[in-house]
């Protein structure tokens, strides 16, 4: 599942790269996810599917338990002014819903470029999720998730050469 995949690059190359894996989208502003579908239909990507929605809901509504082996969560929307904090995506709620709809093993993937965000999603884990450990990984790390996965935004940053803050977890087997 990637949530917020915007224009939707990292599901494209996903997709192509493993057909044999089923994706799962959702993007709260719906001229991304059309758009995004529409690239999917024009590839014939059949092992893909997107929707319009609040991944909050989406999570503690609609998930199964242990259904899903990876959420990835690339560049949310920092929400930069403090009276917008309360927008944004990673708040206790949220942190807590990720845990129970991965499979043993299963991996939540986050980047950002936002250093103060970073940080505020790691305590977030450490204090909500102890059990879970996190590790950094990158574009350069072996077991990088598609080759070739830079987000839009990520391609934009590294271009700029700016740093750009991985963090994964692993749900205990």
């Amino acid at each position: 599942m990637e949530i917020g995949f915007g224009k939707g690059r990292f599901l494209v190359h996903a997709t192509q790269a493993n057909p044999n894996v089923n994706y799962f989208g959702i993007e709260i502003i719906r001229k991304y996810q059309l758009y995004t579908a529409t690239r999917l239909v024009k590839r014939k990507l059949t092992n893909v599917k997107v929707c319009c929605a609040d991944a909050k809901l989406v999570l503690s509504n609609s998930i199964p338990p242990n259904s899903l082996s990876a959420v990835n969560i690339f560049f949310p929307d920092p929400w930069w002014k403090k009276r917008h904090h309360k927008r944004r995506l990673f708040d206790e709620g949220f942190v807590k819903s990720l845990a129970p709809v991965l499979v043993p093993g299963g991996w939540i993937n986050i980047a950002t470029d936002v250093e103060e965000y970073f940080q505020e999603i790691t305590a977030l884990f450490a204090e909500k999720l102890p059990f879970l450990k996190g590790e950094p990984w990158g574009e350069d790390s072996p077991d990088s998730l598609v080759e070739g996965h830079l987000t839009n935004f990520e391609k934009k940053f590294v271009d700029q050469g700016k740093p750009i803050h991985h963090v994964r977890y692993r749900k205990p087997i």
